[in-house]
């Protein structure tokens, strides 16, 4: 009996899990309208428009350099490359999670009229900074040839760190979008907490400098720096460091699954709070 009974489970959770596949792909269609509104709501009335998602990196990275560059006597000819990096990866990471955190919020009228599968929303936010942080990637290339940035085959290992990040920065949301339809003070919140993981991602700094200070916990136990690390070494033509990596697809799978369950069990809840 035992065994036909866990047959039976395992029968079903597979028909749950078909069934939840299959909604998904059904509702491919609404997912692209709902990214393609959510770049043009992000550029509306706006003359620069998708431009914008480059220049505004460089100008950045330009005040960043003389900051903590030249005030500072970095003179390192890499140092903007090594800022840009990070600053792409952290900017991507805090307007992904803030944008998703006010996903069943901001369309709780559309959510209240038709029945959609509310995942989509979040999904959809962090889908469409995601395809913004792309479009940005664009102008390292030519800052790379400024700093005499050697490229080699290491650069495919990018692939790896910029999909933990959107699985991070998804399960993060998820968690986010959860907590903040109860608590609306959460986004208040998550703006300090993004300043303080900002400030511990050794984006303007060389990791080096807090490592000697007794602190160095605080970078090697932060996944975004390890993703940010990573995405360096492949920039500038090293290979990864595997203990950052394999750390940082734990954190990220790991907090995925608290995401997806935190935001299945409570879903059903939304339509009383919104």
């Amino acid at each position: 009996r035992s065994l036909v009974g866990s047959e039976m489970c395992i029968r079903d959770r597979m028909s749950i899990n078909k069934k939840h596949v299959k909604t998904f792909w059904n509702r491919r269609f609404l997912l692209y309208e709902l990214v393609k509104k959510g770049i043009k709501l992000k550029y509306r009335r706006s003359y620069l428009g998708i431009l914008w998602s480059m220049l505004e990196p460089i100008l950045t990275t330009i005040v960043l350099t003389i900051v903590f560059g030249t005030l500072f006597g970095n003179n390192d000819k890499e140092f903007p490359l090594y800022i840009l990096c990070g600053r792409l990866v952290y900017s991507f990471f805090a307007t992904g999670t803030k944008t998703a955190s006010k996903s069943i919020r901001l369309n709780a009228a559309m959510i209240k009229k038709v029945y959609i599968p509310k995942y989509l929303y979040p999904l959809s936010c962090v889908l469409y900074n995601y395809v913004i942080f792309a479009i940005s990637l664009i102008v390292m290339v030519p800052l790379a040839v400024y700093c005499n940035v050697t490229v080699t085959w290491h650069i495919i290992e990018a692939i790896i760190p910029l999909l933990l990040l959107f699985i991070l920065t998804f399960g993060v949301g998820m968690i986010l979008t959860t907590i903040n339809v109860f608590f609306r003070d959460m986004e208040y919140i998550w703006e300090v907490l993004l300043m303080l993981i900002m400030y511990s991602s050794a984006i303007f700094y060389y990791p080096e400098r807090l490592m000697n200070s007794g602190y160095a916990w605080i970078l090697k136990w932060n996944p975004l720096y390890c993703m940010i690390q990573s995405f360096r070494n492949a920039m500038f033509g090293e290979a990864m460091d595997m203990g950052l990596t394999a750390y940082a697809a734990v954190c990220s799978i790991v907090v995925l699954i608290l995401g997806v369950i935190c935001f299945y069990k409570k879903q059903d809840d939304f339509i009383l709070q919104i």
